[in-house]
């Protein structure tokens, strides 16, 4: 059942015990981003919060899709996996082989139940056009300084309406969005996304392009805008059958452009594609580093609307888990089967674990019949809308769960042999990832972990031992003195990985690999894992989360072969890549937390919050790991 507003969703998460009213006065400006990081990284996800005393008119709704429960509430269903199989079911009903007159016939409820689905434009005004500010001023709302060194305040929720100026054809993104002024924000759309493509048109053209800018209204809305949809899908339509009921659209008051009639906030305006690019950033980004400034579309607000009751909303990103990392689980489900239909038929399950931050991890299931399938999905995958930015892809056959994550890695151990099957690439990756030997672009890796035939048994024609200058033996006893921690990780009887805590020392990968096997004795140890010095080993999940994001794979992998026998040993160099040092050319975030001060001011403001138990700062795990003041690492 769709919901007609977001306060309609917010009752409906105030009687499932979903919510937490917040009245003390509580500042957009750090503090409600520290108390929504204790909440969030709370078991389950913790509770959606609503905070009413914020220095404006607009409570503010953060975390409302941030638990299984709740995404569930929002998108209507019991569980995710069943909008999946409806999903299927509807467009099983359309893939019929054969084509006799009755069944034809029989396709027409389904013809009209997608009908039904299309958006409509409505002629009348918006519940979203109550209130109009023809003088507009975003200072009206509780936009969120989220962390520290963010480079000003940012829009994150926004669902950004452009148009393709030759078709037509809506695109709703998510595009965060710093405000620059009273009305002026940068708009942060990636060269990737459909939103780059459309004002490239528009420049092309040398015309202002119309923006609309939604926020709030049904939930659904809000998922619909994070889909990986093809270009050409109209995401309200996807909003429609989510929804089971079409969304009706009003016309903007000052643009060409249409926005959901029962969202809570509209914000109209254009981009102006003959002006220079603003500098937009640093932002700290969803994967737990700061994104650095760089320089973005400039975006006019040319009015203001919204409802008369409206609740402004928001989330935050960080080091994970947060609020995105529920939304990524929807769509797991909710698009397996359209890949699976349209990419990768052998495909039986597909998770991104949260470490992964969505890009740098996906874990597949495939079901095997042939020699070199893992590594057709893998390429398969890899050439797959936004599955193009993942860095690394485990694929495996096993009837385990993918999220039984003990059970996965003594599949891979018992099936993976190094090097046969590590496989080595290189394609876009997300802009973000700050570890990319460029911007946009770098190494990847797939793992198949499968069950290996006959024909793939023979490490014939696969990638060989990296060669290594060695070094002195007079080198080695100070190199090991450099391992400052080791802990060992059992991956299975036959399998043990070591986590090593090294100190800061500028040499090649290939020469500090082939070091450090002789620090160590045991024919188990099959994969090193350096990290930097202050990192907590015995916390695996971070230990993971800050590897795979400080990799690029064909740079900081390397295979060795072991002096006594012909096992090879992986190496992975999960440590921080100065400018300047070992090659790397590119300016280094600093991880994400919060300041003491606003720690501190949170602490003293629990009680009189009146949510819950005492719930100290997730940043203080994390300190050690940042350098400086600053959103870059020096």
């Amino acid at each position: 059942m769709p919901y007609h507003s977001l306060n309609e969703f917010i009752q409906k998460l105030n009687r499932e015990d979903e919510l937490r009213v917040i009245d003390q006065l509580v500042s957009p400006e750090l503090e409600i981003t520290e108390i929504t990081d204790r909440i969030s990284k709370s078991h389950g996800g913790g509770k959606a919060l609503l905070f009413t005393h914020n220095g404006t008119s607009f409570p503010v709704l953060i975390n409302a899709f941030g638990s299984l429960n709740r995404m569930c509430l929002a998108l209507g269903v019991d569980d995710l996996n069943a909008t999946g199989r409806d999903l299927k079911t509807f467009m099983d009903s359309f893939s019929t082989r054969s084509g006799s007159f009755l069944e034809k016939l029989q396709l027409l409820p389904r013809l009209n139940e997608a009908a039904s689905f299309l958006p409509k434009t409505i002629k009348r005004k918006g519940q979203c056009q109550q209130v109009v500010h023809m003088q507009p001023d975003l200072g009206i709302l509780p936009i969120l300084k989220c962390w520290p060194f963010d480079g000003g305040k940012f829009i994150t929720l926004p669902m950004v309406h452009t148009k393709d100026p030759h078709t037509g054809i809506r695109n709703v993104g998510m595009y965060r969005m710093q405000v620059l002024g009273p009305d002026e924000t940068a708009m942060h759309w990636h060269r990737h996304k459909t939103g780059a493509r459309h004002f490239e048109e528009y420049r092309k053209l040398g015309e202002k392009m119309p923006i609309a800018v939604a926020l709030g209204g049904d939930p659904v809305y809000t998922y619909s805008a994070t889909a990986p949809l093809p270009d050409q899908l109209d995401e309200y339509i996807l909003a429609g059958f989510l929804r089971k009921k079409r969304v009706e659209l009003v016309k903007c008051l000052t643009q060409d452009i249409e926005v959901p009639s029962d969202a809570d906030i509209v914000i109209e305006g254009y981009v102006d594609p003959s002006e220079d690019f603003v500098r937009e950033g640093p932002f700290g980004d969803h994967t737990g580093f700061y994104s650095l400034a760089d320089y973005y579309p400039r975006f006019h607000v040319t009015c203001i609307t919204h409802r008369k009751d409206a609740v402004y909303p928001a989330t935050i990103v960080g080091i994970p888990p947060q609020e995105d990392a529920w939304i990524a689980r929807a769509t797991e489900k909710i698009f397996l089967f359209p890949i699976r239909l349209t990419v990768v038929p052998e495909l039986v399950d597909l998770h991104m674990p949260d470490v992964g931050v969505a890009h740098n991890l996906a874990l597949v299931k495939i079901k095997k019949s042939y020699p070199g399938q893992a590594l057709k999905v893998m390429n398969a995958l890899w050439g797959a809308g936004q599955m193009m930015f993942n860095k690394v892809m485990i694929v495996t056959d096993s009837d385990i769960r993918l999220e039984n994550y003990r059970e996965l890695l003594n599949d891979i151990s018992r099936n993976v042999k190094i090097p046969r099957d590590l496989h080595f690439a290189g394609g876009p990756l997300d802009v973000l990832d700050h570890a990319a030997q460029v911007m946009g672009y770098g190494g990847k890796l797939g793992i198949d972990a499968t069950r290996k035939l006959p024909e793939e048994e023979s490490d014939a024609g696969q990638p060989g031992f990296s060669n290594f200058s060695g070094l002195a033996s007079e080198i080695l006893p100070g190199l090991c003195e450099l391992i400052s921690r080791r802990v060992s990780i059992r991956l299975s009887e036959q399998s043990v990985a070591i986590l090593f805590a090294m100190k800061p020392v500028d040499m090649p990968l290939r020469d500090l690999a082939s070091g450090l096997q002789r620090c160590v004795v045991s024919e188990q140890e099959t994969v090193f894992m350096l990290v930097d010095e202050p990192l907590d080993l015995e916390d695996i999940e971070m230990v993971v989360w800050y590897c795979l994001n400080n990799i690029d794979a064909r740079r900081d992998l390397v295979v060795i072969p072991r002096l006594r026998n012909s096992n090879a040993i992986l190496v992975v160099d999960g440590r921080k890549k100065k400018k300047g040092l070992r090659g790397f050319v590119r300016d280094w975030p600093n991880v994400i937390i919060s300041s003491e001060k606003t720690i501190a001011a949170i602490d003293n403001l629990w009680e009189k919050l009146k949510i819950g138990n005492f719930v100290s700062s997730p940043s203080l795990r994390f300190r050690k790991l940042v350098e400086n003041d600053g959103a870059e690492a020096k």
